[in-house]
């Protein structure tokens, strides 16, 4: 218990002080920001859930005796109550029921499936970007409004009297795409920041789990409707459009990623496998347009099923990812 206990309390500050960080104002501190998770999430998949919350209970009671309540806030809904959830989701698991009872060996595991997290990861991303949102107003012109000032402020810091034409022009398209922008970067630094996590601990020993086959993840059917649903009210107006826009984005951003492991299953036979996802892997983080293509892949994997046609059709070697 005590040993637990000082690694909860080592990753609350660890995660604190990336946390704290972007109060700096230096550039490195962008990165820590957004890797604050990573030591919470370690804590929990390495030294259980209990040692998660320990941590995130304390760095969040620190945060907020320093720079107030809704500093303190923000790291819980941001950083501690994702890292100790998704960390707990990750080890959850039960014995198989189409196990064997009459052989002498211990029953198999079932996992927590990969797909589900991604949804809570999801759903995490959501809630933090509207409540981010909710933090400059209630109504979209208010929340608008209050983007555009900053951006303006921000891009004419420069400039002596009124921002230029091409600066105004500027911030209208940004403050168009920056809700959108803040749910894709909350979407993937969660799931960088557990995948790493689990790396970490994995190679130290310490997961007390098989690693997951990610290129099968999949999400329940009800999410291509949840998707539909959330692009239909996109067009309404008003701030219901704008939350259905947040979340079209991050089920958008969702089964991009499962469309990542349509491709890692797609290209198992390919000679030279490696370099091909490298580059695709590349060319996506390069000019991000492309994600386009991995979406409609993810889609076109839930309703045609393609990776269970392709193992069935042509059932290649299965290496360990």
């Amino acid at each position: 218990m005590i040993g637990i206990f000082t690694v909860a309390l080592a990753a609350g500050a660890a995660s604190a002080l990336m946390f704290a960080s972007i109060s700096s104002g230096a550039a490195i501190s962008i990165l820590l920001f957004y890797l604050a998770p990573l030591p919470i999430m370690v804590a929990a998949l390495g030294w259980g859930p209990l040692a998660a919350a320990i941590g995130g209970v304390g760095a969040a009671s620190v945060l907020g005796a320093i720079f107030g309540l809704p500093y303190s806030i923000a790291f819980a809904m941001m950083v501690a109550v994702p890292g100790w959830w998704l960390g707990h989701l990750a080890l959850l698991g039960r014995p198989s029921a189409t196990g064997d009872s009459a052989t002498q060996q211990p029953p198999a595991f079932e996992w927590y499936p990969v797909g589900r997290i991604l949804l809570w990861i999801t759903g995490f991303a959501i809630i933090t970007t509207t409540a981010a949102l909710l933090t400059l107003g209630t109504d979209t012109d208010t929340i608008t409004g209050t983007l555009r000032r900053g951006l303006l402020r921000m891009l004419s810091a420069g400039e002596q009297g009124q921002p230029s034409g091409e600066i105004e022009r500027l911030v209208d398209v940004l403050v168009i795409f920056a809700p959108l922008a803040a749910t894709v970067i909350a979407m993937v630094t969660l799931t960088l920041n557990l995948w790493l996590a689990g790396k970490i601990t994995q190679t130290s020993g310490r997961l007390n789990r098989p690693w997951p086959e990610l290129r099968s993840t999949a999400l329940p059917a009800m999410t291509l409707v949840a998707l539909l649903v959330a692009t239909a009210f996109s067009f309404v107006g008003g701030m219901l459009a704008l939350l259905a826009q947040i979340v079209t984005m991050a089920l958008v951003i969702t089964y991009a990623l499962v469309g990542f492991a349509v491709l890692h299953t797609l290209t198992l036979s390919l000679a030279n496998r490696g370099l091909w996802l490298g580059g695709i892997y590349a060319v996506v983080v390069m000019f991000g347009w492309p994600i386009i293509a991995i979406f409609a892949l993810g889609i076109a994997d839930a309703v045609f099923g393609l990776r269970q046609r392709y193992l069935q059709t042509r059932p290649p070697p299965l290496p360990a990812e």
